[in-house]
């Protein structure tokens, strides 16, 4: 008897008998036109069709084995699909541009000026200070940055450099915000150290400023309270404008440039009304112009510890002052009076050098 199925053609996938020319062929293999078109996919690169189980891509593009693995590859950080022509390579890993930039700004030791990362906060308290001091003289050098940063960033990242178009030729050291406390235990000694052993200097130079931010929320819950607390800081400022002048170790003419008065009015608010109105801009004594802190930008660069920390200690001193006397208080406050309730060593010692503490005085030492 004739066998009428030994020409029968069977699908490879579903074993279902086809019936005349009802089929397709994947890689060489008989297909029902049922698993055709609920298990096949084809290549979106080379037109190839291929078992759903064998495809690569994403949900946009789908590939066969040799398109993918020829021709594409994923970012290493994102996981992303990428063609070779739009890949990224970094240290031997693959990227999309944006995490590839991520990247490269993450281990650059030098950033750009506009860098700005998610501010981390060392210390206890509510206080913060959040330093950038100018250095000069010895080059925007991504090696010397790198070894600034593994003096500062041993465990933690607590500093990072960035590039400064007001320097000849120099870079500027940032830190995260940390309270006073903090900062007299951070290794500020090494790091100042190693930065004049490279031959950088900040006070020796005409273009070097020592900026200190704080964290607008520690003078007060709301904006209206802390801004009470501004306008007290700002009439202090400018009731005590000599003395703070000969502190920062600026000329008349580079406290203008860089860190401008906002002027003496009658009162408190009157002169944070003229502060609002921004026609300094941030080039002023006391910057208002960012929105979480303000910053105190009056003080010439160094990279004298007992200089720095003095600095710190002031503005510090200047808060407390601020917070802790009505306007009133603030206008019968002298400066000999203000500088003989600190009791910080390092300040006390500044003062004297600069002349500044009651009636003593001090040998000035040089600064760097």
């Amino acid at each position: 008897m004739e066998d009428n199925n030994k020409n029968a053609l069977y699908c490879s996938h579903c074993g279902t008998l086809i019936e005349g020319d009802d089929y397709e062929e994947v890689g060489g293999e008989i297909v029902c036109i049922g698993c055709y078109e609920h298990h096949t996919t084809t290549c979106d690169r080379c037109g190839n069709v291929v078992w759903l189980d064998d495809s690569y891509g994403d949900e946009y593009t789908t590939l066969c084995s040799h398109c993918y693995h020829n021709h594409y590859t994923r970012c290493s950080c994102c996981d992303a699909l990428l063609h070779e022509d739009d890949c990224y390579h970094l240290n031997g890993d693959d990227y999309c541009s944006d995490c590839y930039h991520e990247e490269v700004d993450r281990c650059r030791n030098i950033h750009d000026y506009g860098y700005k990362p998610e501010p981390v906060f060392y210390g206890d308290g509510n206080r913060f200070f959040g330093v950038e001091l100018e250095i000069d003289g010895a080059g925007k050098d991504d090696d010397n940055a790198e070894q600034l940063l593994k003096i500062a960033n041993a465990t933690q990242d607590r500093i990072y450099i960035k590039g400064d178009g007001s320097l000849d030729d120099g870079m500027e050291i940032v830190t995260h915000p940390m309270s006073l406390n903090y900062h007299k235990g951070f290794c500020w000694d090494e790091l100042m150290k190693k930065a004049i052993y490279l031959g950088y200097r900040s006070h020796q130079t005409s273009t070097c400023g020592l900026h200190v931010h704080v964290n607008r929320n520690c003078l007060g819950e709301s904006r209206e309270e802390q801004d009470e607390v501004i306008s007290r800081i700002l009439y202090f400022v400018e009731h005590h404008w000599n003395e703070l002048l000969k502190f920062s170790r600026r000329s008349e003419y580079a406290m203008n440039r860089w860190a401008s008065r906002y002027g003496y009015e009658n009162s408190a608010r009157a002169i944070l009304d003229k502060a609002k109105k921004g026609n300094n801009g941030r080039y002023a004594a006391v910057n208002l112009m960012n929105y979480s802190t303000i910053e105190f930008r009056m003080f010439r660069g160094t990279l004298k510890l007992n200089t720095f920390m003095a600095t710190l200690e002031l503005v510090n001193a200047i808060i407390n002052v601020a917070l802790d006397y009505s306007e009133e208080g603030l206008h019968k406050l002298s400066w000999s009076e203000f500088v003989s309730s600190i009791t910080e060593p390092e300040l006390i010692a500044y003062l004297k050098e600069r002349r500044l503490y009651i009636n003593d005085i001090t040998a000035i030492e040089e600064d760097l």
